[in-house]
């Protein structure tokens, strides 16, 4: 498989466009999911099963491409795609059977399975395909970074997503304000960590297409971090004022 540089870019650049285009559309009026989907909506998959499937291709569509590679990978090519598969192993494989959210719209589990097989297509051909790391690479100071970043956004996602599926005991429905960890700084403790994860990865790999990724995330999870801080302080009357939505101590 040769490399695709049009391809490449074009994907990039849509990536940046459509995270635009997303982000001033759910600051209007956001996407029903988890807490905002009605009960009497249809199409619904139940939370387990629907992250599974849209999750999943982002990590099957680059080992696929491990075997269609156009030459033998080196090891920093391996670290780095094995980097960005062990975030969607971990969110199709375990995140998926613990998490206790609500049911999911049909077309919402669609649409992220189809996104998530153009970007695990994206990351996996340029890191396989067209980015040549040389020897030195492994010595360089934006990979070290760059992934010292990355396993810190990770720890501060999975441990706020255990705090979360932690707030309620068996048979509660109620909601509940979120305490511990990074919960005691911002309301969204959980997409905090996952921003930084992949702005870790993208200093780690310093390429397009993970910078695109990094800054459609943001644009995808800010909205919705902004939601959530607005549903706890119009929820509780005594949410902590000083919590941040998604930054600690900014905004």
């Amino acid at each position: 498989m040769l490399c695709q540089d049009n391809a490449m870019w074009y994907l990039s650049c849509g990536m940046v466009i459509g995270g635009v285009q997303f982000f001033l559309k759910q600051m209007r009026e956001h996407t029903p999911y988890g807490r905002y989907v009605h009960p009497s909506r249809r199409w619904l998959v139940a939370a387990k099963v629907g992250w599974f499937l849209q999750e999943l291709p982002s990590f099957l569509v680059p080992v696929f491409l491990v075997f269609m590679a156009c030459a033998p990978s080196k090891l920093g090519q391996n670290l780095l795609l094995w980097t960005f598969c062990l975030h969607y192993f971990q969110r199709a494989f375990i995140f998926s059977l613990l998490t206790k959210g609500q049911p999911v719209p049909l077309k919402i589990v669609i649409s992220a399975a189809v996104f998530c097989s153009i970007n695990g297509f994206l990351q996996g051909h340029y890191l396989l395909c067209c980015f040549q790391y040389t020897h030195t690479w492994l010595n360089n100071a934006r990979l070290v970074t760059g992934l010292i970043i990355f396993f810190l956004g990770m720890a501060i996602n999975i441990h706020s997503d255990h705090i979360l599926r932690c707030l309620r005991k068996p048979g509660e429905v109620a909601y509940k304000i979120p305490t511990g960890g990074l919960f005691e700084y911002v309301s969204s403790a959980n997409y905090f960590g996952e921003i930084i994860e992949w702005l870790g990865f993208a200093i780690a790999t310093w390429s397009m297409p993970a910078f695109s990724f990094a800054f459609f995330t943001m644009c995808f999870i800010g909205p919705r971090a902004y939601h959530h801080h607005r549903f706890y302080k119009e929820k509780f009357s005594d949410y902590p004022q000083t919590r941040k939505a998604l930054i600690p101590f900014t905004f």
